[in-house]
């Protein structure tokens, strides 16, 4: 019976490591409490890094952070927003190739949801 459960095992683990194809450019258009936003997000994924940036009306900044495990993804953004430094971090779940449900927490004050959708 071991036998059996270890060759299961070894079928799925190849699986279970592959990261999502994340690589690209992103757009998502959203509303918040602070109004509508706009934002292109470029990601580049290497193993189960992810680094990139994330674009706005409020600025160009580098992602932080950013992890990928299976179709599991996660990063930060750092931003300053009317004088004020802000921390945003995304987790999302890819949902088939070309879209990404997030959740952004926004400095403790509040959890957004958004879709991006792959724009190349």
């Amino acid at each position: 019976m071991r036998p059996t459960r270890s060759l299961a095992l070894l079928t799925l683990l190849p699986l279970l490591a592959q990261a999502a194809d994340v690589t690209g450019t992103w757009t998502a258009t959203f509303d918040t409490a602070v109004g509508k936003q706009e934002y292109t997000y470029e990601l580049k994924a290497e193993g189960t890094q992810l680094t990139g940036r994330a674009k706005s009306a409020n600025g160009d900044v580098a992602i932080e952070s950013g992890t990928i495990a299976g179709d599991k993804i996660s990063f930060v953004e750092k931003l300053s927003f009317q004088g004020n430094q802000l921390t945003i971090t995304y987790n999302g779940t890819m949902i088939g190739a070309n879209e990404i449900q997030f959740k952004r927490e926004i400095a403790g004050f509040g959890v957004e949801e958004l879709v991006a959708k792959r724009a190349n």
